[in-house]
């Protein structure tokens, strides 16, 4: 198992952690601050670093189990088994992420009562489908968008029992992704606090602490993808 620290520390950019395995195809830490692409986040990359070498890391992957691969770049030296590293993330690239991904909870708080058919999130763009025939104007979407950010509402983690989903499923926005079920524990990430409440989810990602860390933010563009479905891209501000 793998002890997963970004999802109570997201701002953590570095650890130090024990090689349980080391191969080509992934290296094994007994714990890690690498988010393991999953959700429409990517993974993460970054460097492991230990007495005498270092290795790059392209991916972060998901492993057998509790277990999380941290892809090493092609060629790269490989820490041996039981080595002490020092594992550090690409803060600028996880950050932007974060931020992203942030943004991707409040577009969703904005289209109100439409269900999610996908999602990507992107250091640069990022997008979200939804089951949607008429969308707002792309003005009035990202209006809402700066507004959210601009009031720099709190973004906190909390973990609940599961059975919370039994009684409100509405919690759940996606169609296409369910939060994994069985160890009793779901973590949902709350935006805003007290009577104003932006938007609560389930989700596993890495995101800021506040909505004023994401920066402006503008729509691309509303693209047609079927019948009722609407994708909603967008980007920070240039």
């Amino acid at each position: 198992m793998t002890e997963r620290l970004f999802l109570d520390q997201p701002a953590l950019p570095r650890t130090t952690a024990t090689v349980q395995a080391s191969d080509p195809a992934g290296i094994v830490l007994d714990r890690t601050v690498f988010y393991a692409r999953s959700g429409g986040q990517p993974g993460d990359t970054g460097v492991l670093r230990w007495e005498g070498g270092e290795t790059p890391i392209a991916d972060t992957v998901k492993g057998e189990g509790e277990t999380i691969l941290h892809v090493p770049a092609e060629g790269a030296a490989l820490p041996p088994s039981l080595t002490q590293v020092d594992a550090e993330v690409d803060w600028d690239r996880r950050h932007r992420l974060m931020r992203m991904h942030t943004a991707m909870h409040l577009l969703c708080s904005l289209i109100k009562g439409a269900a999610v058919t996908g999602g990507s999130v992107g250091a640069d763009r990022s997008r979200l489908d939804f089951d949607l025939p008429n969308p707002p104007p792309k003005e009035e979407i990202e209006a809402g968008l700066n507004a959210l950010i601009a009031a720099d509402h709190p973004v906190g983690i909390e973990w609940v029992d599961e059975a919370v989903l039994d009684a409100d499923p509405g919690l759940v926005r996606t169609m296409s992704v369910q939060p994994p079920r069985g160890s009793g524990r779901l973590r949902l990430i709350r935006i805003g606090t007290g009577e104003v409440q932006v938007d609560l989810q389930p989700c596993g990602g890495t995101h800021v602490a506040r909505t004023g860390e994401i920066g402006r933010l503008t729509v691309v563009k509303i693209e047609n993808k079927g019948k009722q479905n609407r994708r909603i891209i967008i980007a920070p501000a240039a």
